[in-house]
């Protein structure tokens, strides 16, 4: 059974700068190439090619218990059979403390993942993957032709993994494109005003989908993944 989502691995060809980038976003020190907040990790590794998120990796209380029953259910991690996207499990009994603050404090900083967002050409054969067969929480299936998106909310532990569906690409066998992240801070306003202080590029703070949320873009210090910050009480 999958309790939650352990860590994101994350690749880019400069390793120091993107390390550095992710301590002054998230207002966090990392150590190794690793840094967590309350609910999630992110480990960046080097790599030749260009910067992107290249897999999840989920916790569960016992990996081989939880492999026999996703076999059980006809699937093996590989990425041909999670549709384009690394997927792993890793053991663990408690979830790991957050990485230290770095020349943040902790209302200005990022503390939690809202959600991970995956880009799919085939939000059914997402539903049979997420839900069906690795057992997360379908919370939200909602179209919107204003935002051209149909969007499916898999609740896994106190975060989401959103599927996004381009309504306008219509559906194909393509395969899935781990995308983005959606982080949260406890004062928008503060946290956006410590990243302009550090240089980063974000845009004007404005009112989020979810009622009584305020979100803001960051365009830089994201090693090319796409970022909002979301502060606010809402959620789905």
């Amino acid at each position: 059974m999958i309790d939650a989502l352990d860590h994101l691995t994350l690749k880019a060809s400069f390793l120091a700068g993107a390390v550095g980038a992710y301590e002054t976003l998230l207002g966090r020190k990392a150590e190794s190439g690793a840094l967590r907040v309350g609910n999630v990790g992110l480990v960046i590794e080097d790599d030749a090619s260009t910067a992107r998120l290249t897999s999840m990796v989920f916790a569960t209380s016992s990996v081989e218990k939880t492999e026999q029953l996703l076999e059980r259910r006809g699937l093996k991690l590989t990425p041909e059979a999670t549709h384009g996207v690394t997927i792993a499990l890793t053991e663990r009994r408690e979830t790991p403390a957050p990485s230290p603050l770095f020349k943040s404090s902790e209302a200005e900083s990022i503390t939690e993942l809202d959600h991970v967002v995956i880009r799919s050409p085939n939000p059914e054969r997402a539903v049979a993957l997420y839900a069906g067969r690795l057992g997360l929480d379908l919370r939200l299936d909602r179209s919107n032709p204003a935002w051209n998106a149909r969007l499916l909310f898999f609740r896994c532990g106190n975060l989401v993994v959103e599927i996004a569906h381009d309504l306008k690409q219509g559906v194909s066998d393509a395969p899935d494109e781990l995308w983005g992240l959606s982080w949260r801070t406890p004062d928008v306003a503060r946290c956006h005003a410590r990243l302009k202080k550090a240089g980063v590029e974000v845009s004007t703070p404005r009112d989020g989908r979810r009622p009584g949320t305020q979100v803001f873009t960051v365009e830089s210090h994201t090693a090319n993944v796409p970022t909002i910050v979301i502060g606010g009480l809402g959620r789905w």
